[in-house]
């Protein structure tokens, strides 16, 4: 399957359904749970963003972005 580099990866630590939320919080040094609850209310709170687009997102996301093999990672 195709995957997409933006720096992003896929966490395998902080992981609840794709590790999306997770990644982002990695890659950025943020609170998991402070992305998931910001993802959440950007769904539900702001005008014009409805939930289903942002799942849509999540899914495509969490389809197209590498794992974080670093941990697995043996040398």
């Amino acid at each position: 399957m195709p995957t997409i580099n933006i720096g992003i990866t896929r966490s395998r630590s902080n992981r609840w359904i794709f590790g999306v939320c997770g990644g982002v919080a990695e890659k950025y040094n943020f609170n998991p749970l402070a992305v998931r609850i910001g993802t959440i209310i950007l769904a539900l709170v702001i005008p014009g963003i409805s939930l289903f687009p942002v799942i849509i997102a999540y899914v495509a996301l969490g389809l197209l972005l590498p794992d974080d093999d670093s941990m697995y990672d043996v040398r």
